[in-house]
């Protein structure tokens, strides 16, 4: 029986997850990492990277697959010279020093490009005048920069490459390309990795690769093309047809709708990227989700409560909590957001004095924040038209009992599935991505994972409750007028 392997290096973790011919985990493994901020940038040492891999592969008890393939978060930038050396460290999504250049490019192209983009970050380079942007002979991303060197094959995959730069059907838009040109001197298209689309192979494992994963793998295995977090989710939680969603809620938390038409307007809050087969979609990104919980988390474990008990704990007394959270106030900012407008964070919490300030309402409170600004940018998609018949949910706030996933419906009006395999996450979206490349047979990718994959999988949906959306209105209202108190908290707090 083929075996298809996926890798995604996830913002805490780096995961691997095997899948047989029936599409079921059969191995995985993970290993525990953790972002820095060095020198005013968000960062991840690329040591970290193959330490971590060969730790992740090394729990697959000798596994061989059949094709494997490379996940990472999206965006960020990676810039190496022409000796393949890098030239400064790894940027982050999760920066946020690129707003002058994601708002210049934003007007001249006409087209929203977030600070997180890559486009951004080299443009940002060059407003700067950083002294590497001269040396500069390659740009990719985390996945691709893996994959690179793996397999030596510089390219990525469409929805990955679509973080990058944009792209129009599946190529790089050749007009924006143009306007870069004229705007900075540079030609773009050399330094970008070559596109590839869902079911296409996209290398093999060399001799170097198998030692940098350390020398568990033979060569010769192939891969299919890398692909960014959002594509992995679509795949792993079956939402790439059009009218389909998919919530992705970890460290930050972002919204995918597979788009019918094009959106009438343009909206700094909505990025337009892709689905792995090229199908465009309108995403929802915010840089925080869960990182605040997970600190409240690491003071609750402090009382003799193992992690996992406490996370138990916290997601039962959230389901608790009153719907409006009794009052209470609290931004998860660790970092900035730019969706409302913040170059920075700090984590914040608040009360009224008549509040009620019970445990249940101060979980529910937390957890209503990790989702308070992913509501902001998917009401503009409703004032678009953009309806969704499916929504499917996966990560970390979907892993424990439904409150994660009661307070998403809440919080979005909409009904929000769970399927059986969806708390796989993004590895074994890679996964089945690899197995689409494996063994597709001319279907296209939405076929594929509709009659091969999902047919027989099981699901729960929770429908929203008219008292929690009411509920969530109210404290969402509240975190609104709240927010220039944590504005100030970003300009008095140093």
């Amino acid at each position: 029986m083929s075996t298809y392997l996926g890798i995604e290096l996830g913002s805490t973790r780096i995961k691997a997850a095997l899948i047989d011919g029936t599409f079921r985990t059969a191995a995985a493994g993970g290993f525990h990492w953790e972002n820095r901020l060095e020198n005013g940038f968000w960062t991840y040492r690329l040591d970290d990277v193959w330490r971590g891999l060969r730790s992740v592969l090394s729990q697959l008890n000798g596994a061989s697959p059949d094709v494997m393939g490379v996940s990472a978060m999206m965006h960020g930038y990676l810039a190496f010279d022409r000796d393949g050396g890098l030239l400064v460290p790894f940027r982050t999504w999760r920066n946020t020093t690129a707003e002058r250049a994601a708002r210049e490019l934003t007007e001249a192209f006409g087209f929203h490009i977030p600070q997180r983009w890559s486009i951004a970050h080299l443009y940002q380079a060059i407003l700067d005048g950083e002294p590497h942007v001269k040396d500069v002979a390659y740009m990719t991303t985390l996945a691709g920069y893996v994959h690179w060197k793996l397999t030596g094959e510089k390219v990525a995959g469409v929805g990955d490459a679509s973080g990058m730069f944009p792209v129009k059907g599946l190529e790089y838009d050749k007009e924006m390309l143009e306007k870069f040109k004229r705007r900075t001197g540079i030609d773009l298209l050399p330094l970008l990795p070559a596109i590839k689309t869902a079911g296409e192979k996209a290398g093999v494992l060399t001799e170097n690769g198998a030692e940098l994963l350390g020398g568990g793998f033979q060569a010769g295995i192939p891969f299919c093309p890398p692909e960014g977090d959002a594509g992995t989710g679509m795949a792993a939680t079956n939402t790439v047809k059009e009218k389909t969603g998919n919530l992705s809620a970890g460290t930050s938390v972002f919204a995918m709708a597979v788009l019918e038409k094009p959106l009438a307007n343009l909206h700094e809050e909505i990025d337009i990227v892709t689905t792995p087969d090229g199908v465009p979609v309108a995403m929802v990104h915010c840089n925080n989700c869960s990182s605040d919980i997970d600190a409240w988390i690491a003071v609750f474990a402090e009382t003799g409560l193992d992690r996992t008990a406490a996370y138990e704990l916290f997601f039962r007394k959230a389901a608790e909590g009153d719907a409006d959270c009794g009052g209470l106030l609290s931004y998860n900012y660790l970092s900035g957001e730019p969706i409302t407008g913040l170059t920075e964070g700090r984590p914040l919490f608040a009360r009224m004095p008549d509040a009620k300030f019970t445990l249940a309402n101060f979980c529910r409170c937390l957890l209503s924040s990790s989702l308070a600004t992913l509501k902001t940018g998917m009401d503009i998609l409703a004032r678009e038209g953009v309806t969704l018949e499916r929504v499917c949910a996966h990560g970390g706030l979907y892993k424990t009992g439904t409150a994660g996933q009661s307070l998403t419906a809440a919080a979005l009006d909409v009904p929000v599935t769970v399927t059986e395999s969806a708390g796989e996450g993004g590895a074994y979206g890679m996964a089945l991505l690899a197995a689409f490349t494996g063994e597709g047979d001319g279907l296209a990718l939405a076929e594929f994972l509709e009659k091969r994959v999902f047919a027989d999988d099981k699901s729960e949906t929770v429908q929203p409750g008219e008292n929690d959306v009411r509920g969530f209105r109210t404290y969402w209202k509240r975190y609104q007028a709240g927010l220039a108190a944590e504005k100030s908290a970003v300009e008095k707090m140093r």
